[in-house]
């Protein structure tokens, strides 16, 4: 991979980008202190220097519970019997495969992956931990927190600060 070389007006955009990337070139210009031109220039170098994956409207789960019924979310925790490379790969690109599954990191020490899933009710996570957890034998221990309040949702990369 290569290495990109970030300079104050870059790391200004990333910041803005990261907080808002609805904004027109226009305006994510002004809130960063450069010409348009100079932003429209700016950004798609950081687009295609890969440092931007993609842009997604963050939903509030609160608000869409009143059409959509509540949910569950669950963080979980799974540790696998065998935890050779090719048993975590298999785990992690069943599970990456699912909708359910919002988030997946594999962690160390303790579990070998914790997952944050998403499911309209209990039923429908039974089916989850069906389908992910206790069919595969490779599956030693499954341990899900249940959500009841999410006090802070952040998607964002910590940067340097401007100086």
């Amino acid at each position: 991979m290569q290495s990109v070389s970030l300079d104050a007006t870059d790391l200004a955009l990333l910041e803005q980008l990261q907080e808002d990337s609805s904004l027109s070139n226009q305006d994510l210009a002004a809130q960063v202190h450069i010409s348009p031109a100079t932003c429209l220039r700016r950004v798609k170098r950081l687009w295609e220097a890969g440092l931007v994956q993609r842009e997604i409207a963050i939903l509030d789960p609160e608000r869409l519970a009143a059409t959509l019924g509540q949910g569950l979310e669950a963080v979980v925790e799974v540790s696998l019997d065998r935890q050779g490379s090719e048993e975590q790969e298999a785990f992690e690109q069943r599970v990456i495969a699912d909708d359910a599954v919002q988030q997946c990191y594999r962690v160390s020490p303790g579990p070998d992956f914790i997952l944050v899933v998403f499911a309209r009710d209990m039923q429908d996570y039974l089916a989850l931990a069906q389908r992910l957890f206790t069919s595969d034998a490779n599956v030693r221990n499954v341990k899900a927190f249940f959500s009841v309040k999410r006090a802070k949702f952040r998607p964002r990369v910590g940067l340097p600060k401007r100086g």
